[in-house]
């Protein structure tokens, strides 16, 4: 049993999750990554939670197949139970050795079961299927299947393209429908907005008069999205703040919990665990909380029982501090070290006109050095900086210095009004930072190791009204 707030298995990363509710507990499968050569099988692993902050790790849950296989690697899928309890397990079967006359492998939709209360599961290969006439056999992915009580029979979602049209925008969730979760039918397509590559992992869900489409966008920003209706069959409208996190929180999709509702996805590494490292497949587990807004759009933050596990208090003194700049910047940076696991709270307050505010994480002591939270007012954005940024070559001008931010790390966010809070949760070289228990953002930080905290202010003023740092118990 691990305690830590993010999940990863020994020597192995945590891909897509499946979430899935079971008694009580939070039963939370995921595409096991390896990272050996030659290339292994992927089967789905197994880590339950009851309390989203200790997790137990039950192993392999769904092997992969064999070399000559259709399910070699057992890919993203999902979980639901029939009218008479059984349990049902629809995942993606893919062989690097099965290809389709374009030359890339074939996806398939596999289906197991389990009659034991998901403590094993039988495959079934005979009930296999992939992609009819009109669609990719290479695109065929990642079902979702749900119950429409109202039309009484089951829907299946799928990652799929058309086999025509230009090249990036053939992305469609495809549906099938069922009544017996073993025969399949195609229908029309769930949601067709002839946009990006594909829409993978997608999956929906209801809280009061809303639906919820969830979507992880593959092309154009590798981000989880949702759009929100009033019906299953749509129209799917696009909220002003459709993502649920930036770049490196990738393939959420959720389950109930209780009365709530937890998104679960992989925080990814970089090449070479370093700042400037490509994104890789896979990382480790995160889990965020979902509430529903007024007016039906989601907020998201760090689930409460996380913040609460952080019970010992911390003393990094910069205030109660204002800082103003009117016609420039400031900073003001701690005497006493930041832990390198900590949540950090900080309530700040803006006057109206200000240009930028935030904090700065792993400071050197004169603030020049450190990672940026930026709140940016003008602009309506969260972003993540750095300091210093890659040099282009040896002479004084060639510095990345004409990147604003982090590129893919830039969040949307409502600051309007003068009050705003930032939680930030830090555990080795992972960080989430919240606004306002409304937004996420979820990164990787590895190149700076200094350790102060920061506060700063440009164009304007800003004050701290309230500042707390908290670490978990020893042991």
């Amino acid at each position: 049993m691990t305690d830590q707030v993010f999940f990863r298995p020994d020597h192995a990363w945590v891909g897509d999750v499946i979430p899935v509710e079971h008694e009580g507990d939070l039963w939370l499968y995921y595409l096991l990554e390896l990272r050996e050569s030659p290339k292994p099988g992927t089967p789905w692993a197994l880590v339950r939670t009851d309390d989203l902050v200790t997790f137990t790790d039950a192993g392999v849950a769904l092997p992969h197949g064999g070399h000559d296989d259709a399910d070699f690697n057992a890919y993203t899928g999902s979980v639901v139970t029939d009218e008479d309890g059984r349990h049902h397990l629809f995942y993606t079967g893919q062989n690097p050795r099965r290809v389709a006359d374009n030359g890339l492998p074939l996806q398939l939709v596999m289906h197991a079961t389990s009659d034991d209360g998901m403590q094993s599961w039988v495959k079934h290969p005979g009930h296999t299927f992939g992609a009819p006439a009109g669609y990719e056999p290479t695109d065929w992915r990642d079902p979702f299947v749900v119950r429409d009580d109202e039309a009484g029979t089951w829907r299946m979602l799928l990652a799929a393209r058309h086999d025509n049209g230009p090249e990036r925008r053939r992305g469609v969730i495809a549906q099938l429908v069922s009544d017996d979760l073993v025969t399949w039918t195609p229908t029309v397509p769930f949601w067709d907005p002839r946009r990006y590559i594909t829409h993978e992992c997608p999956e929906v869900f209801r809280i009061g008069d809303w639906w919820y489409l969830v979507y992880s966008e593959f092309s154009d920003a590798f981000v989880t999205r949702y759009r929100m209706a009033r019906s299953l069959d749509g129209p799917w409208l696009a909220p002003d703040l459709d993502s649920i996190d930036g770049r490196a929180f990738y393939a959420a999709k959720s389950a109930p919990f209780g009365d709530r509702r937890i998104f679960a996805g992989w925080i990814a590494t970089r090449e070479g665990e370093t700042d400037d490292g490509a994104w890789q497949w896979a990382g480790t587990l995160s889990l965020l909380e979902a509430q529903q807004n007024s007016d039906g759009t989601l907020a998201f933050h760090v689930p409460h029982e996380v913040v609460a596990s952080f019970t010992e208090e911390v003393d990094v003194d910069l205030g109660p501090t204002g800082l103003s700049a009117e016609d420039g910047y400031a900073c003001l940076v701690s005497g006493d070290p930041l832990p390198v696991d900590c949540y950090v709270r900080a309530e700040l307050e803006i006057d109206p006109g200000t240009t930028e505010c935030g904090l700065l994480l792993r400071s050197s002591a004169d603030g020049d050095h450190s990672y940026v939270v930026r709140l940016e007012p003008k602009r309506g954005r969260l972003v993540l900086d750095r300091w210093p940024r890659p040099t282009t070559g040896e002479a004084q001008w060639q510095v990345s210095g004409d990147v604003p931010h982090v590129v893919e790390l830039e969040r949307p966010a409502n600051l309007t009004g003068t009050s705003h809070t930032l939680e930030l949760i830090l555990e080795g070289d992972l960080a989430v930072v919240v606004l306002d228990s409304q937004v996420c953002l979820s990164t990787r930080l590895y190149d700076q190791t200094h350790d102060r905290l920061g506060i700063f202010a440009g164009d304007g003023t800003a004050k701290l009204r309230e500042l707390t740092v908290r670490r978990r118990p020893a042991g």
